[in-house]
Order: C-alpha cells, then sequence, then structure tokens
C-alpha cells in the first residue's frame, strides 16, 4: 500500500497545516468563541433567574 498523495501526486506529508498561531490569529476564531461564550452565558443566566423565581415562588406560597 502507498503512502497518501494530494491532487499532484505529491506526498501528503508535504503539505503544511497551520499553526495554533495563526489559527489564533484569524479573526473568524475568535468571532466564533465570541458567540459561543455569549450563548453559554445567556443560557446560563436564563437558567439561574429561573430557578431563582422558582425558589422564592415555592417559598413565598
Amino acid at each position: 500500500m502507498t503512502g497518501a498523495t494530494d491532487s499532484d501526486g505529491d506526498a501528503a506529508d508535504d503539505v503544511r497545516r497551520p499553526s495554533v498561531a495563526t489559527v489564533a490569529r484569524d479573526r473568524r476564531v475568535w468571532l466564533i468563541l465570541a458567540v459561543v461564550a455569549g450563548l453559554l452565558v445567556c443560557c446560563c443566566s436564563a437558567v439561574v433567574g429561573t430557578l431563582i423565581a422558582l425558589s422564592s415562588g415555592l417559598l413565598a406560597a
């Protein structure tokens, strides 16, 4: 069995993948992380707010 090749027939090992530093400089990565963090904060705060409302309602009744 032969090694993996790219479309030109060259060895796929010669293809460079971007380093972590290069990926971290990409603004799209930071945008995706910011959106995920925002959704996480919103969901967690909604859950905490609901729990507080339920617990205060149960204590007041």
